[in-house]
C-alpha cells in the first residue's frame, strides 16, 4: 500500500487533485518479483520445507529458502526484546499483540502466519536480523503511539474520504485488487487537516490488509488512477501528507504490494515515474507499471493480471465496478 506505499499513498483528488504517489511511492522497497526459474524455486521451496523442521507450515511458509526460515527463527526468538523495547511504557511489556491480524506472543510465536508476518521486516531489509528488528520494533511502537486502536473506531466523513479508495475484486492469483483515485475530490475538504487525512489513509490501509490471510495471500495489488489531476496547483496539505504518507507506509507497512499500477498518467508524472527510476531498487521496480490513458489501453496491462469478470469497465474489464 508499501506498500506498501500507500493505496491513496500520497493519495487523493485531481484539480482539485492530490500529489501523485508516483514519487512518493517509489522509494518503498518491496519484496523482489517472482523469478522466471520455476525449477530453481522449486529447488528453494524443498530446501526451505527441509530446514523448518517441525514448523508450523502454511502455503506461503513452504515457499521459505533456508536462509529466510534461518533469519525468521532468530528474529522470533529476540521477540520479548522487541517488546519489551516498543512497549516501555507498559505495566505488561509481554502481552500477546495483534498485528494485521495475526496475534503475536512472545511466550509462544511457533505460528505459520507469525512466521509470514516477520518475514515481511526480513525481506524488507534483505535478511538483515537487526535492521528487520529495529523495523519491527519501531512498528510496534509507532501503532501504539498513533493509538492505531482509536483510529480504526474513527468514522469519517463519506462525501470527503469516500471515493479516495476503493477494493474491488481479486487478481487470478488471489490478490485483493484495491484502487487509488485521486481526481474529482475536494482538495481542499481532503487535504485541509492532514492529521485526519493520514488518519484515514492508515485506516483503509488496515481495512485492505484484512483481505489477506496470510495463509495463502499475504499481498495485494494497487492500481492508481490518477485521471483529472493536475500537478500544477498542489497545496502544502497535498504536498505534506504525500510525503508524510510515503515515509509511514515504507516504515511501517512492509512488503505487502504484489504489483503496483499507475494509469491514467499525465505526462508529466510520466516523466517524473521516469527519473525516479534511477534511484529505486530494481526489484521493487520490477513491480512498477506506467500504463497510458483509457480502458482499452488500461485493459491490456491489467487483463493479464485481473480476469474480465473481476476488473471493472472503466479499466477494460467487464465488471460494473463500484458505479
Amino acid at each position: 500500500m508499501s506498500d506498501t506505499t500507500p493505496a491513496p499513498d500520497t493519495t487523493t483528488p485531481a484539480d482539485t487533485a492530490p500529489a501523485p504517489e508516483v514519487a512518493a511511492a517509489v522509494p518503498i522497497p518491496e519484496t523482489p518479483a517472482p523469478g522466471a526459474d520455476a525449477g530453481a524455486a522449486d529447488s528453494q521451496e524443498k530446501k526451505g520445507d527441509d530446514d523448518a523442521g517441525d514448523e508450523p507450515q502454511n502455503t506461503l511458509t513452504r515457499k521459505f529458502s533456508d536462509a529466510e526460515w534461518t533469519a525468521v527463527k532468530e528474529l522470533r526468538a529476540q521477540l520479548p526484546e522487541i517488546f519489551a523495547e516498543a512497549y516501555a511504557a507498559k505495566e505488561d511489556k509481554q502481552a500477546p499483540v495483534t498485528l494485521w491480524g495475526v496475534q503475536i506472543d512472545p511466550a509462544s510465536p511457533k505460528d505459520a502466519r507469525v512466521s509470514v508476518v516477520l518475514i515481511k521486516f526480513l525481506r524488507a531489509r534483505d535478511l538483515k536480523v537487526a535492521e528487520a528488528r529495529k523495523m519491527l520494533t519501531d512498528t510496534l511502537k509507532w501503532r501504539e503511539d498513533f493509538k492505531l486502536a482509536e483510529v480504526l473506531k474513527e468514522e469519517f466523513p463519506e462525501k470527503i474520504f469516500g471515493g479516495l479508495g476503493k477494493i474491488y475484486g481479486k487478481s487470478k492469483d488471489g490478490h485483493p485488487v484495491v484502487y487509488n483515485i485521486y481526481g474529482g475530490s475536494d482538495v481542499n475538504a481532503v487535504f485541509g487537516d492532514v492529521d485526519r487525512f493520514l488518519r484515514w489513509r492508515v485506516a483503509f490501509m488496515e481495512k485492505c490488509i484484512e483481505e489477506l490471510d496470510f495463509e495463502n495471500v499475504d499481498q495485494m495489488v494497487q492500481i492508481h488512477d490518477y485521471e483529472g489531476v493536475s500537478m500544477m496547483s498542489r497545496t502544502p496539505g497535498q504536498k505534506a501528507a504525500a510525503s508524510q504518507a510515503s515515509a509511514l507506509f515504507s516504515s511501517y507497512y512492509p512488503e505487502l504490494l504484489s504489483r503496483k499500477f499507475f494509469v491514467n498518467v499525465p505526462t508529466v508524472m510520466a516523466w517524473v515515474f521516469w527519473l525516479f527510476k534511477a534511484l529505486v531498487p530494481a526489484k521493487t521496480m520490477e513491480k512498477f507499471s506506467m500504463v497510458g490513458t483509457g480502458p482499452k489501453v488500461i485493459g491490456v496491462e491489467l487483463l493479464p493480471l485481473v480476469d474480465a469478470g473481476e476488473l471493472p469497465k472503466r479499466y477494460g474489464g467487464e465488471a460494473l465496478g463500484w458505479d
